[in-house]
């Protein structure tokens, strides 16, 4: 390969890595590999095109087709996505053979070499896992860092005296601890080439049961989840998009959007991202709750629990008998024929779908007193079904509810909110009460989901009718133009059987059901963020779409808000999760020593025993104290010494921010990092465990400078 198309874009000073003796071979590995992704991509291109111009078909063959076509889109989007720089490095094995070139995905040339092997596979475990204590077989270690799709620096690190042979360019420092110090931009920045080996183990850590990584502010918890989240797909057959699929749960729309390109970039698309909120309708326009008192109420899982006797309520047989007339005489219901209807119900089924399997068993049950013989049994079951008064006892025992309906009732009829939860006390019931019923909170979410989930959805009987209805005059439409056809003399008409096409005529899809709900699972994992936040009844929205209870739970202690008395064991077991291990994280690989050193005293002033964790890289700028006048100053400085990088504003609502720098609070930086912190007021967050929380949660968001200012 000539110098003017090598991939290596070396600085000046960093000349001496240019050797060929260093990156010779890279350099004909990097060819080969540009070549097989051109060969690859328009091979692909050519199957998405054939596969576009099948019919699409029914039935297995149409889901089939479909399923490929998504399988090779999404192949050919990571494809396209990289060029050599999906290389992450290599790594040399100790035996003498030759290096082995690892990937953001697997790649092999026209006769069938392996160019490059995915990272989430066994084979390149080492890569990530070898440290100088146990080298796992390397002799040596190269990272790449990447820019504009060119190497601009490389690192070695060797494991063995062998290694030292390997034509290795050493450096002071691993491609770790030199990527610390970059800045940073409105997205989480690639880390797939640096992951550590404490990080790497998580990662692979098996699916069963709920996994806690605990960790510190800049341990990499973060990366770890959404890598994890990549590997489990990959990895674990149970957890693919055909077995219920991963979810990732953060905190907050800022977060999202700031790691949003984390899983495309590791190749993985099928795995579904929101917030709390977003698993319930109303969470778009749900406010803060305002009073603590009545939050810590609704945070109680038993009141989550209070849906099941509220809808219970909706389900009582008549306990009248009932004569209904018809044109072929009197049929009835007594009570115990209304209990043995409304015990018809399927297990399990919501209320409002199992609503029209009781209403048939109504009718089957009054059906079943006639003469089947002398009662044309269809005409009066049309009949029955039409018929004003039972049509009107039934649905007031057993009524079509929506899930918004029913909680706000809890909150705004005392009576019904004492049978259901009886124990509440009076003062309790009270303040639970409010006087605009869909003035939605955040605390209203996990009892909306569970009613939601315990009602089901109130128009899918509806819908239903109405497609049996428009089926029924599609098959009546069809059998005329049958019969007008034979009419007409067509001999070849008169060989076809008069119900099968009529039957074959028929479009059963025009009327189409409602679209599914993505995130109502049931998922085989769940992978949930800052979940040190979580209340029990939230807990309960999270566990009611993972049947299987395989969690990957990601917080801090020492970062809860509200406070985390206990072990994450207790307080997992507690919640619902009872297979729990933990894996914690201890190194600070984010926030310069120098800032850790005044943010641990705030936040053991309040948790003694908070999973501090330890920083390995010093900034040399210490933090700045002064006066809140001084912010745009210090701004405005930073900006034009720094072209590029990101700043955040934390505590200060009159800030507006700007492309740069943004403004948030202390709750709503958490996940996030930037550059330059400048903390405003900290002394006004507030005393206690809240108050020392939300100082420490943001003094612990920069990588390079913090100032914090007061009045």
């Amino acid at each position: 390969m000539s110098t003017q198309t090598s991939p290596f874009l070396l600085p000046d000073h960093l000349a001496a890595k240019s050797a060929p003796a260093l990156v010779g071979g890279d350099e004909q590995h990097f060819g080969a590999i540009a070549d097989a992704l051109t060969r690859s991509i328009a091979g692909l291109e050519e199957r998405l095109d054939e596969l576009r111009r099948r019919p699409g078909g029914h039935g297995q063959a149409g889901l089939e087709r479909d399923l490929e076509i998504h399988r090779v889109s999404a192949r050919l989007r990571v494809l396209r996505r990289f060029g050599v720089d999906a290389c992450l490095g290599r790594m040399v094995p100790s035996d003498g053979s030759a290096p082995v070139y690892i990937g953001r995905f697997g790649l092999t040339d026209a006769a069938g070499i392996r160019l490059l092997v995915d990272w989430r596979t066994p084979a390149a475990e080492p890569f990530f896992a070898a440290t100088h204590a146990r080298p796992s077989g390397l002799a040596s270690r190269r990272r790449y860092r990447w820019t504009g799709g060119r190497v601009t620096d490389y690192w070695d690190e060797v494991f063995t005296a062998e290694g030292l042979d390997d034509n290795a360019a050493l450096d002071d420092q691993s491609a770790f601890i030199a990527s610390l110090g970059a800045s940073r931009s409105p997205r989480m920045r690639d880390v797939l080439g640096t992951i550590q080996a404490d990080q790497d183990a998580i990662i692979r850590a098996g699916s069963r049961g709920a996994l806690v990584v605990d960790g510190g502010p800049g341990t990499g918890k973060t990366v770890v989840a959404l890598h994890r989240a990549a590997y489990l797909v990959y990895s674990d057959p149970h957890l693919g998009e055909g077995r219920g699929g991963v979810l990732f749960v953060g905190p907050s729309p800022a977060y999202l959007s700031y790691v949003e390109d984390v899983l495309p970039s590791l190749g993985e698309d099928s795995v579904q991202t929101c917030t709390l909120r977003d698993l319930v309708a109303e969470g778009a326009i749900a406010a803060p709750e305002p009073d603590p008192r009545t939050a810590r109420l609704k945070a109680d899982a038993r009141l989550v629990d209070a849906i099941e006797p509220a809808v219970a309520l909706y389900e009582e047989p008549p306990t009248a008998p009932l004569m209904v007339e018809t044109p072929w005489g009197e049929v009835w219901l007594t009570p115990r024929d209304w209990a043995e209807a409304f015990a018809s119900a399927e297990a399990g089924l919501p209320h409002n779908e199992a609503r029209d399997q009781v209403w048939e068993t109504v009718l089957d049950i009054l059906i079943d007193q006639v003469d089947g013989d002398e009662v044309p049994l269809h005409q009066l079951r049309k009949a029955l079904a039409r018929h004003e008064e039972l049509t009107r006892i039934f649905g007031r025992a057993w009524p079509l509810v929506e899930a918004s309906v029913l909680v706000s009732d809890l909150w705004t009829v005392p009576a019904y909110l004492r049978r259901c939860a009886p124990w509440l006390t009076a003062d309790e019931v009270e303040a639970l009460q409010r006087t605009d019923a869909a003035a939605w909170t955040t605390s209203d979410l996990p009892l909306l989901d569970a009613a939601r989930r315990r009602l089901g959805d109130p128009g899918a009987s509806r819908r239903r009718r109405q497609r049996e209805a428009t089926l029924a005059r599609e098959r009546e439409y069809m059998a005329q133009v049958v019969d007008r056809l034979k009419e007409a003399g067509d001999e070849m008409m008169q060989w076809l059987d008069g119900d099968d096409l009529r039957n074959s005529l028929v479009d059963e899809s025009v009327a189409q059901a409602a679209d599914p709900d993505l995130l109502a699972g049931p998922f085989a994992h769940v992978i949930v963020d800052e979940a040190q936040e979580l209340t029990d009844a939230e807990w309960r929205m999270l566990l009611a779409r993972c049947p299987s209870r395989s969690f990957t739970v990601v917080g801090d202690r020492a970062q809860a808000r509200h406070g985390f008395r206990e072990s994450w064991q207790a307080r997992l077991e507690h919640a619902g999760l009872t297979d729990v291990e933990i894996a914690s994280l201890t190194i600070n690989y984010r926030t310069p020593s120098e800032v850790m050193a005044e943010a641990e005293p705030v936040i053991r002033a309040a948790i003694p025993d908070a999973n501090v964790p330890t920083s390995i890289r010093s900034s040399g700028v210490p933090v700045r104290h002064g006066a809140v006048a001084e912010r745009d100053t210090i701004l405005d400085d930073w900006l034009v010494e720094h072209p590029e990088g990101i700043a955040c504003v934390i505590g200060d609502s009159s800030f507006a921010g700007g492309e740069r720098v943004r403004s948030l609070t202390p709750e709503l930086a958490k996940g996030l990092e930037f550059d330059l912190v400048v903390l405003v007021e900290p002394s006004r967050f507030g005393g206690g465990i809240e108050g020392a929380v939300d100082r420490y949660v943001a003094m612990t968001r920069t990588t390079q400078q913090l100032a914090v200012l007061e009045g």
